[in-house]
């Protein structure tokens, strides 16, 4: 049961890097504005970190099952590693850290990193189907 649920985690959260990719290519200027929230408010900061828990667990069980358990194992302690650190992060420094990004990060470059997460999309969805 676990596996299963784990599973369509990946799935799901695939699906959801799909969203991101076509919001990236085709809606750039929106995706800044979304980066630029990260960490704005307590309730935006701890959800974000929390929602980064559940695919991140979801890799690492279903790790085993999976064409990269490798990848999926390494992935997957990172997210939730990291996420686990974010808690502690003062959530102004999270907050600041996104904004700078969102300044650097140009509307044409979201574009270009929109590739990049139809690949992880791909990716994910094929290892566990």
């Amino acid at each position: 049961m676990i596996d299963i649920l784990a599973k369509w985690t990946i799935i799901l959260f695939g699906i959801f890097f799909i969203c991101v990719g076509l919001l990236m290519l085709f809606n750039p200027k929106k995706a800044n504005a979304i980066l630029r929230k990260a960490g704005s408010t307590n309730f935006i900061n701890y959800a974000e970190i929390t929602i980064r828990i559940v695919p991140a667990v979801g890799l690492i069980l279903s790790a085993d099952n999976s064409k990269y358990p490798d990848i999926f194992k390494i992935f997957g302690w990172f997210m939730l590693l990291t996420s686990l650190v974010l808690y502690f992060v003062p959530r102004q420094l999270h907050h600041n850290f996104s904004v700078k990004a969102a300044e650097i990060l140009k509307p044409f470059y979201f574009q270009l990193i929109s590739t990049l997460s139809f690949l992880i999309e791909t990716l994910l969805i094929y290892s566990v189907v």
